[in-house]
């Protein structure tokens, strides 16, 4: 247990059974703060992440059908389609070079193959910014990556200051009214595009299949005879969750990909050689099953770079939380729980977890994929941590990342296509410093670079 703001005291949980203890509970007995909500909503509306309890169960249980096997098995085509566009740019951005090869701003490309395929997939609109296209929601999404200096001391002490009163981070700064714009522009495509959807389903009764694509589950779930109703309200803010989720979560992940593989030339090749070797692309069922060292390389930067770093939540009533090994306590006595009295924040630091050395070993701060190509290189402990292959990346329970086998396959589809035709150099060299700078989530920036800037060194594969 840690202080915080003013007198109030934060419970950190980082032993494995505790964990699985409160993900089993979450949306119920922890539910989000006060500051959580008024953040959600202000942001995103009332969709699936902010809801909580029954209102969460409803709507996850109205989307699951979107992000089944068979839908995303549909879908492996559009990210294939998105990540040959991705090497057809930049093939002509090497031919109209002087070189043989070129500097390339990856993480701008990552930002618009995310969007574009999100767009396709979820909502059979092509945002067009692989393809130059500028729009409204592409512009907002650039300028709100960019717009990322550090916070002043002021607004620190406001940051922490907001977590007991929430109502301060509604006091206008360029940072807020960035993400007001960014909230009415996705409500505002998300309203079109519903528009379009209910007309074309009006003209086409017979569409089962587009019943279980998002866009068609979600103009099926306003029928008000179906049992998973959900308002146009919470419609629109579904469509603006999986906008935002799907531009910034798998963004990251591939612009952290194209870091460490540049970091690690021999791990690079590596990838390649079995990429190469499998010959044409894979289908959906070979991606998940037949590529070990591509999934390593995956989970391993899924592990290393999650998106989102930490979660907090507060307790809804008292509870006892059981732990995997006793503790002592202040008085010197032991125990293997400890009580949780209501209106106690909890945080669960996914990104430290995932990266403890009392975990994951001595080496739990390395890049090294190999750790999920044998037996023992997931420790004993890892092993206890319950999430999606041991991490807490996709966190768990009734808040597990309803997209996951979406972001994993598109993820890897990408990655391939890109590594199987370039190789990846940091532009000045194996020693550049990488930090984290904040946007809508932490991104990485080369030292030295402005606003969300990953220059790196690109030339063909031959």
């Amino acid at each position: 247990m840690i202080p915080t703001v003013l007198g109030q005291r934060q419970v950190v949980l980082s032993d494995p059974r505790a964990i699985a203890h409160f993900h089993a509970r979450e949306t119920w007995t922890y539910v989000h703060t006060p500051l959580g909500v008024v953040r959600l909503e202000a942001v995103l509306g009332r969709g699936l992440l902010w809801a909580q309890g029954e209102a969460h169960r409803r709507q996850r249980k109205a989307l699951t059908p979107a992000f089944s096997n068979a839908a995303i098995r549909k879908l492996t085509s559009v990210f294939y389609d998105s990540a040959y566009k991705v090497k057809s740019a930049w093939d002509t951005v090497i031919e109209s070079s002087k070189d043989a090869d070129a500097i390339i701003e990856v993480q701008i490309w990552m930002n618009h193959v995310s969007l574009d395929t999100v767009g396709i997939a979820g909502f059979s609109h092509d945002f067009g910014s692989l393809d130059g296209k500028r729009s409204s929601v592409t512009e907002l999404f650039d300028s709100t990556g960019n717009n990322n200096q550090q916070l002043s001391a002021a607004n620190r002490v406001l940051y922490l200051l907001a977590s007991a009163f929430p109502i301060i981070i509604k006091i206008p700064s360029k940072r807020t009214n960035l993400t007001d714009k960014l909230s009415v522009t996705m409500g505002e495509i998300s309203n079109e595009l519903l528009i379009r959807s209910r007309r074309e389903k009006s003209v086409d009764m017979s569409g089962r299949d587009e019943e279980k694509s998002i866009i068609g589950l979600l103009v099926k779930s306003e029928s008000q005879n179906t049992e998973l109703y959900m308002s146009e309200e919470e419609v629109v803010a579904q469509m603006k969750v999986l906008l935002f989720a799907g531009y910034e979560t798998t963004s990251i992940s591939l612009t952290w990909a194209l870091i460490e593989l540049s970091r690690h030339p021999d791990i690079q090749t590596s990838l390649r050689e079995e990429l190469l070797a499998f010959g044409p692309d894979p289908t959906y069922d070979q991606l998940k099953a037949n590529l070990p060292y591509l999934d390593a390389v995956v989970h391993e930067i899924l592990r290393l770079h999650p998106p989102i770093g930490e979660f907090t939540r507060l307790a809804a009533t008292d509870d006892i939380i059981p732990l995997s090994e006793p503790v002592r306590t202040e008085s010197g006595e032991t125990t293997d729980s400890i009580y949780i009295a209501k209106g106690t924040s909890i945080t669960i630091p996914a990104a430290a977890i995932n990266r403890s050395p009392a975990i994951w070993g001595p080496d739990a701060k390395e890049f090294k994929p190999d750790r999920w190509l044998t037996e023992d290189g997931i420790t004993g402990k890892a092993k206890e941590v319950q999430g999606h292959r041991h991490l807490l990346t996709f966190s768990d329970g009734p808040r597990a990342c309803l997209g996951k086998d979406f972001a994993i396959v598109e993820f890897k589809t990408v990655l391939l296509v890109l590594v199987k035709s370039f190789v990846f150099e940091m532009r000045d060299g194996l020693d550049t410093k990488v930090e984290l700078v904040r946007g809508l989530f932490p991104r990485p920036r080369v030292v030295g670079e402005d606003g969300i800037g990953v220059p790196l060194r690109v030339r063909r594969y031959e």
